[in-house]
């Protein structure tokens, strides 16, 4: 995740590295806070069998026994570890979305249950990825399973992670494994199998009860993309293999039809769309990440963007808080709970507009 500006990092939560797009960039710095003496509590129970293969994109990883130094990579792994019970040794630092621990509300809670907050004896070590992942600082941890079941790895990566402990990668698409089958994946790996069905079943009942009281959202088509005021490049659209569109599908909206057309046969999660072809957009509601209220005006009123269909009826959903933004693109059973009493409203919000 080498240096990105705010645009390029929300789309590098869902997918491989893209062009460089525009705003001001953001730094992301961070350093090892431990090495291989990280205190970590035993893994306690186990409702899987060892040895187990994990199949992925680039073949499959048998782990021998029930892990007990487990380190994770990108976004989400930590999330799934930590909600099944397990404190990884190691972690990656959030260099955006984040807070002044370099972490999460939703993680400093689940760290802070477990007896584990950044601070005390028991917290994992943090490692910058600021320039890919850090081979170096997770070696120093000794691990004896490496989990990115949602990551970006490439099979160099992989390989180079592979010769210092099983690694569990992503099965398929590069940023692009849902919350759901990433927690199964990660439960498997650590022996918690029947914990994380009973995760997911419980994550998704609360997301189903919290959708309930915003009966306006079901049957709405949206867009989820960013958008660039004044530029040529300055829209960008995610398809259905991006955890955004699919979070909003879950809770009963509808892919516009003109991005469901536009990504059909893609593997990729996002499709560039010319701000010349704007006013083709069409959906009931457009949902964006923005760095701050005067975007959601320029956006508003630009001569090409302001031509979408559901900006012009005031059904924009323009979300300005980076770490809510955070909780949906790389969503987990931790950040979902988290982020829906504020995402919630904003979403039916929007609906209420594309109703009038």
């Amino acid at each position: 995740m080498a240096s990105l500006h705010p645009r390029r990092a929300l789309l590098k939560t869902a997918g491989a590295a893209t062009t460089a797009l525009a705003v001001v960039a953001l730094s992301l710095t961070g350093c090892s806070t431990g090495l291989a003496t990280s205190n970590s509590a035993p893994i306690q129970g186990s409702s899987g069998q060892f040895p187990v293969t994990i199949k992925n994109v680039f073949g499959e990883t048998t782990i021998k026994a029930q892990p007990q130094r487990v380190v994770t990579v990108s976004w989400v792994n930590d999330d799934v570890a930590l909600a099944l019970g397990v404190v990884p040794v190691g972690v990656a630092k959030n260099a955006w979305g984040n807070n002044d621990n370099g972490s999460t509300p939703w993680k400093d809670a689940a760290l802070e249950k477990l007896g584990a907050g950044f601070g005390t004896a028991k917290a994992p070590a943090q490692f910058s990825e600021a320039d890919g992942i850090n081979f170096t600082e997770i070696a120093k941890l000794a691990p004896d399973v490496i989990l990115a079941a949602y990551s970006g790895l490439t099979e160099a990566d992989y390989k180079k992670l592979s010769e210092i402990a099983p690694v569990v990668a992503q099965p398929e698409l590069a940023y692009g494994t849902p919350w759901q089958e990433a927690t199964t994946i990660i439960g498997k790996a650590l022996g918690k199998n029947s914990e994380a069905v009973k995760l997911v079943s419980d994550t998704e009942a609360t997301i189903k009860n919290k959708v309930s009281a915003f009966p306006q959202l079901a049957g709405k088509t949206f867009i989820y993309g960013n958008l660039e005021p004044a530029k040529g490049d300055g829209v960008n659209v995610y398809t259905a293999n991006d955890n955004r569109p699919r979070f909003l599908s879950e809770i009963g909206m509808k892919l516009a039809p003109v991005v469901e057309d536009a990504s059909k046969g893609s593997k990729e999660f996002f499709v560039p769309w010319s701000a010349e072809k704007a006013n083709e957009l069409s959906s009931d509601v457009f949902v964006t990440w923005v760095p701050d209220s005067k975007t959601t005006d320029q956006i508003k009123t630009d001569p090409l963007l302001g031509q979408i269909p559901a900006i012009k009826k005031g059904a924009l959903v323009a979300d300005s808080d980076n770490t809510l933004t955070l909780a949906i693109s790389a969503s987990s059973p931790l950040s979902l709970p988290w982020a829906l009493d504020m995402f919630l409203p904003q979403l039916a919000k929007g609906a209420d507009a594309a109703a009038k």
